[in-house]
């Protein structure tokens, strides 16, 4: 079911499909709805902060065919402006069918839709990184990153976030990472031009490559945007009730960190300036 949001009936609208990975914890579920509508309260607050403001509006499909999903079609992006693929408990290097089948998808997509935008978080991060040629594994130290973590900003992405500050912080929940970046020789001639740039935006001592950005094409991040602390304590103990996360210390000290404020707007508001360019007088060029 689509969902909209404007701030005016005038201002200018950001379409986005998001493909849901996974489902949330069902006390999550009940409070805050599924993965795509949890991005659709969080992309909405950044929209309303954007100048001008935008609408913003979604649909969402879930895509894990072995649990009742659906892999949607080309056709089903017409209407579009661009995609987001959330994170998931899955393993984005696996070769589950559904994983290889939304590969072909997001293929065929990038070729024939030159003008849409790729977003990924966590799992959608690692597997558009997978798309365009990159290697994604466990950390090579076999721990989790979790909780609330500083991310060092590349020159990129203090543009991207239009700060000066050389750092954010954000929530993470992953073992896995990108392991080798994506290179446009990677990706091929038939996905990228030859001397396209896939910038580094964000790194950790954990995880070297917090996010990638293509201009006017692609930004992931590998931390998550709209967890709150509920929700962070709630994903770490299924992730400690499934057997992943086996330091329970680890666990613990994380779930403490849940409370703290994050950049996750900030990040979100990034993400938009890819489709409609904010000109907030702060001075920043176009990255």
């Amino acid at each position: 079911m689509d969902q909209i949001s404007r701030p005016t009936p005038s201002a200018p609208v950001v379409r986005l499909m998001v493909l849901e990975t996974d489902k949330p914890h069902p006390d999550t579920y009940s409070q805050r709805g599924s993965f795509g509508q949890i991005v659709h309260e969080h992309f909405t607050k950044a929209g309303i902060a954007h100048h001008p403001p935008l609408g913003v509006e979604t649909d969402q499909v879930f895509v894990v065919t072995e649990h009742g999903g659906r892999i949607p079609t080309v056709q089903d992006f017409d209407r579009f402006d661009g995609l987001l693929i959330t994170g998931s408990v899955y393993d984005a290097h696996g070769n589950n069918e559904w994983i290889l089948q939304l590969l072909d998808l997001l293929r065929v997509l990038w070729m024939q839709r030159p003008d849409f935008h790729f977003l990924g978080v966590c799992f959608g991060h690692q597997l558009l990184a997978r798309l365009l040629g990159g290697t994604v594994g466990p950390a090579p130290s076999q721990d989790w990153e979790l909780g609330h973590c500083r991310i060092d900003l590349t020159h990129v992405g203090q543009r991207l976030f239009r700060t000066r500050e050389d750092h954010v912080h954000l929530h993470q929940m992953h073992q896995d990472q990108v392991v080798s970046p994506p290179t446009a020789a990677s990706a091929g001639s038939e996905m990228l031009a030859p001397n396209t740039e896939i910038a580094c935006w964000g790194r950790s001592e954990h995880t070297p490559i917090q996010g990638l950005y293509i201009q006017n094409r692609l930004f992931t991040t590998q931390a998550h945007l709209a967890f709150d602390e509920d929700m962070v304590k709630r994903q770490i103990q299924i992730r400690v009730d499934g057997g992943g996360i086996q330091d329970l210390e680890h666990a613990d000290r994380a779930a403490e960190t849940a409370h703290l404020e994050h950049d996750g707007v900030e990040v979100a508001k990034a993400i938009l300036r890819l489709f409609v360019y904010d000109d907030d007088g702060m001075g920043f060029e176009r990255v």
